[in-house]
């Protein structure tokens, strides 16, 4: 889209958020759910395939696009975004990008209306940053395949229409080899969701187990090549990274924004505590680093959308811009002081919801494992460890995973 039209749907977006979502967000909280009215009004946006293809009845946007949206969504509760991320991000993307035609005339066009919610289903219970530990399996059944394992922490579970399965193909293959992928609905005989999980923060963001008894999948069902399915999820996976980092830096404008408006307007001693030298010294500590990570986040998606860099850039802003953000929020409840830590006050809320970031999509210590052997390579030295020794435990490249 020209920039014109951008800046109109960045205005909209912009508005919703301030204007319909963050009134309602104590609702959200306590309700643990995403009012139906605003569901409407995210599908009647087209927010649900913002980040699809044009010709599937998506936006198309660009990564540049994109994380500028993401500093809109990041200004509220991240239950927002998340109603609709998944169907954008790493679940959409897989069908996007992989899918065959008739996978994308199925499927796409429903998950940009908001008619479907697609959901990623890699992780499980020995396998979220090491692929091989991966125990879903998917044996061959005549010209199709059976599905059986678990998932867990699987965003959007209990709303999912379908599920982006990532199982093992071939047993005799180690670590990311012989993954493959699958479209699998949730109506698909053998398909279970557990109960929502409760969790620190994010109220109204669902995750839960989802269970595969002996779940067939056609033909049509496998997503690209067969054994490649993990490359395809640290494809999509990267593209998230900058996403949530994106995300990061509009949470941390938001709990700026309330701290500079608290620290304003409180008094001790008859005089707002803003006249304070180190309430000033937190709230300058806080917006170096957020535009730093505004600053780092628009560079790195440039690169991401001219080819570039796809994976140490987004690591890196991954990394930088949630570890921020952590610092950014504890910055703020310290600025409330005690009404930091009530629940009715909107940073204590951020407090939790932002300490996630630092796990999902990748935690980390995983970012720092890819940026810090990318580099290592990219100066000729091998980083990958000798073949174990019989006696030591089962082995593994680090990875990432959701």
């Amino acid at each position: 889209m020209d920039a014109e039209d951008f800046r109109q749907v960045r205005g909209a977006v912009r508005q919703l958020v301030r204007e319909s979502v963050v009134p309602r967000e104590e609702q959200i909280e306590d309700e643990d759910r995403i009012p139906d009215d605003l569901r409407a009004q995210v599908a009647d946006m087209g927010l649900f395939g913002y980040a699809l293809p044009e010709e599937y009845g998506g936006l198309g946007v660009t990564m540049s696009e994109d994380v500028r949206l993401a500093f809109e969504f990041g200004y509220t509760t991240p239950a927002f975004r998340s109603l609709f991320g998944t169907n954008n991000g790493i679940a959409g993307q897989v069908i996007a990008k992989f899918g065959t035609d008739e996978q994308k005339k199925a499927y796409l066009p429903r998950l940009a209306a908001g008619d479907l919610i697609a959901s990623f289903a890699l992780t499980e219970a020995e396998a979220g940053s090491d692929p091989a530990g991966l125990r879903t399996s998917a044996r061959r059944d005549g010209d199709g395949w059976v599905v059986n394992g678990s998932k867990r922490y699987i965003t959007n579970a209990p709303l999912a229409d379908l599920f982006v399965v990532f199982a093992r193909t071939d047993p005799a293959e180690r670590g990311g080899r012989g993954i493959s992928s699958f479209v699998v609905e949730t109506a698909t005989p053998g398909v279970s969701v557990g109960p929502k999980d409760k969790k620190m923060g994010q109220s109204g963001a669902w995750t839960a187990e989802v269970f595969f008894d002996d779940v067939r999948v056609g033909p049509s069902g496998l997503i690209g090549e067969e054994g490649r399915g993990y490359s395809k999820a640290l494809t999509v996976l990267s593209r998230g990274r900058l996403h949530i980092a994106a995300l990061c830096v509009g949470m941390a404008q938001r709990v700026l924004d309330e701290s500079v408006a608290y620290a304003a307007t409180a008094k001790q001693g008859g005089a707002p505590i803003g006249r304070f030298q180190l309430v000033q010294g937190m709230l300058a500590d806080m917006h170096a680093e957020l535009l730093a990570g505004r600053s780092m986040v628009r560079e790195v998606a440039a690169r991401y959308d001219s080819g570039e860099d796809t994976s140490v850039g987004p690591s890196s802003a991954k990394l930088f811009c949630t570890e921020m953000v952590g610092r950014a929020v504890d910055k703020a409840v310290q600025i409330h002081g005690g009404m930091g830590y009530l629940r009715t006050t909107p940073v204590e809320r951020f407090y939790r919801d932002a300490r996630l970031f630092r796990l999902y999509e990748g935690t980390s210590e995983v970012q720092r494992v890819i940026v810090g052997g990318a580099l290592l390579r990219e100066a000729g030295m091998r980083t990958d460890p000798p073949a174990p020794h019989p006696s030591h435990a089962r082995g593994g490249s680090l990875q990432e995973g959701r």
